[in-house]
């Protein structure tokens, strides 16, 4: 029996999968998993798959991205899964051609004229009996992979998908969902945000198990079984809401569910909140899951915050020091702490640096230059200073040159951001060197720059790193910047994010275009003005209708809690 898993990234199928694999196996049938532990059984396929993930292959075209992402399943499929069906009583596969199909027409806007007859010829009549699309909020699954990248982080580029924005798991999600309602035979709807893995994880071994004996009957009962779980995702489980009082008690309530499940999630919802309700629940919460509350702490420069990191800096050395940032970069307690973890995490208390040009931060990237240097390089992001080009010459002169220094990634990361937001030929003449090993860092050096030449980069990027680009107009206000706002907020939430507090009544059209769409980040974009009453009557309609969501629920309780008055309001 073939099986498949599918889902958005981070919405839980490669850990279920891999349970279920493990159960089947403690029954006594031959199972193979085709992605144990999340590395596909074909070194091909994983190399296929790297590529495509890579963000310096940002050139990549929809149509080359398919017959890519085709080719991956195509070699995992001759190389591995045939011959797997021919000896195992179960073959599970996290993903297979619907992957393609999805990102292909949900998320690049391929024709189906387009993508059919590629993904038929590849399938060559191979098709699962059994596909489980496991289905989450896309902010839980965003949640769920911040969480992992904290724990265990990755040096790599960052990923091609994620250029698209946040809004592209949205159009998956979607897009898996329409493949599921038209075909109820073989698809099977698992709801993954609010649920108990254990159960879940039962429910399918039981259903595959006795689907190799009646398929109908075991996917009939599978359905039953799962709806009778319930889930606090669902409609039916909506919190009722009439106001911020009752939204911020319905967040509270989420995290408190939560952190009995996934304490690591419970945290990351909490990052970049504060006050009344929110404080003991980080404080009980930063005992099970210290990175996690640590890594949240930054930018935050309230009482409470301080008090954890005083809490936190042995168990969370490298969050502490990251989380010296924004509001807390200067205060006092923020110096004594950097010199206190100058040794146990250099790179992150070089980056606390940025854009600070004072005595007492040229000192310590003195001190921390000969071990950190690319840290500290980066760390010149803002200051367009005659000390900070002697550093900058100083490394690239170190390194033979800014051709040879920017040819490994991270190297050109740390280049390309130690010119951030600075205008000048010595500063394009470093950003360009750095654009070929590392683009997505290059455009984000953009930040606030409203020449000619900025411009033209962010024409050019903007259709295959929309992120990227909108992260560099914040609270611009320029023809230009409406204009990229304009035709891009309906795709990319991120276009809202780039004008938080920001009154024009260019603003105010996306705002009310976007609410049925990106209700969390229409709320999060008004900043300061949820104090007038249009700002009010927009967060008021947020709530009656998308009480459900907990991004927004989150972005009413930093309100009611008077956090986005004081504090930096950070994304769910």
């Amino acid at each position: 029996m073939f099986v498949v898993f599918e889902g958005i990234d981070g919405s839980g199928k490669t850990t279920i999968s891999n349970r279920v694999a493990k159960v089947l196996r403690e029954r006594g049938l031959t199972v193979e998993h085709l992605r144990e532990e999340g590395a596909f059984a074909s070194k091909v396929t994983q190399g296929i798959r790297d590529f495509c993930r890579d963000a310096r292959n940002m050139a990549l075209s929809p149509r080359a991205e398919l017959m890519l992402y085709v080719a991956r399943e195509v070699q995992l499929a001759d190389e591995v899964l045939r011959p797997a069906l021919a000896r195992a009583d179960v073959v599970i596969a996290d993903r297979y051609l619907y992957t393609a199909e999805v990102l292909a027409q949900a998320g690049r806007d391929l024709p189906s004229e387009v993508t059919d007859p590629v993904l038929a010829a590849a399938a060559g009549g191979l098709w699962p009996e059994l596909v489980f699309l496991i289905d989450v909020d896309p902010s839980v699954a965003r949640g769920r992979r911040k969480v992992a990248k904290i724990l265990a982080p990755d040096r790599r580029p960052v990923s091609r998908k994620g250029l698209t924005g946040s809004g592209l798991q949205t159009r998956l999600r979607a897009g898996y969902r329409a493949l599921a309602s038209r075909d109820k035979d073989r698809w099977i709807l698992v709801e993954n945000s609010d649920a108990e893995l254990e159960r879940v994880v039962a429910a399918i071994v039981d259903a595959i198990a006795r689907a190799k004996i009646d398929r109908e009957a075991a996917m009939r009962e599978l359905r039953a079984r799962l709806a009778s779980f319930g889930s606090s995702a669902s409609p039916a489980h909506a919190p009722t809401v009439d106001g911020l009082r009752s939204a911020l008690g319905a967040f509270l309530s989420w995290v408190d569910r939560r952190a009995r499940t996934e304490p690591g999630l419970a945290a990351y919802v909490l990052a970049g909140t504060a006050g009344a309700g929110v404080d003991q629940r980080r404080v009980a919460l930063s005992a099970t899951v210290p990175r996690i509350v640590a890594r949240g702490l930054r930018g935050l420069s309230d009482a409470t915050s301080w008090q954890l990191r005083r809490t936190l800096v042995e168990s969370a050395p490298a969050e502490v020091a990251g989380s010296l940032t924004e509001a807390a970069a200067e205060a006092g307690e923020a110096w004594a702490m950097r010199e206190l973890l100058a040794d146990i995490a250099p790179a992150e208390v070089a980056a606390s640096l940025e854009g600070l040009d004072d005595e007492t931060a040229w000192a310590l990237r003195a001190e921390l230059y000969p071990r950190v240097p690319e840290a500290v390089l980066a760390s010149l992001a803002l200051l367009d200073v005659p000390r900070a080009w002697e550093l900058r010459a100083r490394w690239v002169a170190e390194r033979g040159g800014a051709e040879r220094a920017a040819a490994s990634y991270l190297r050109a990361r740390a280049l390309a951001r130690s010119v951030t937001g600075i205008d000048s030929p010595e500063a394009w003449k470093l950003r360009k060197a750095a654009r070929e090993a590392a683009p997505v860092a290059a455009i984000v050096s953009l930040s606030g720059l409203t020449g000619d030449k900025a411009w033209l980069w962010r024409e050019r990027a903007v259709g295959r790193a929309p992120k990227a680009v909108l992260s560099t107009i914040a609270g611009m206000d320029d023809a230009r910047a409406w204009a990229l706002r304009t035709g891009t907020a309906l795709r990319c939430r991120e276009a809202l994010d780039s004008m938080i507090g920001l009154d024009q009544e260019n603003a105010w059209e996306i705002r009310e275009a976007c609410l049925e769409i990106w209700p969390p980040s229409v709320v999060k974009s008004l900043g300061v003005l949820v104090n007038g009453a249009r700002g009010r009557e927009v967060v008021d309609r947020a709530l009656t209708r998308f009480a459900d969501q907990i991004s927004l629920l989150k972005q009413a309780a930093i309100i009611a809690t008077g956090a986005n008055l004081t504090l930096s309001v950070m994304a769910a």
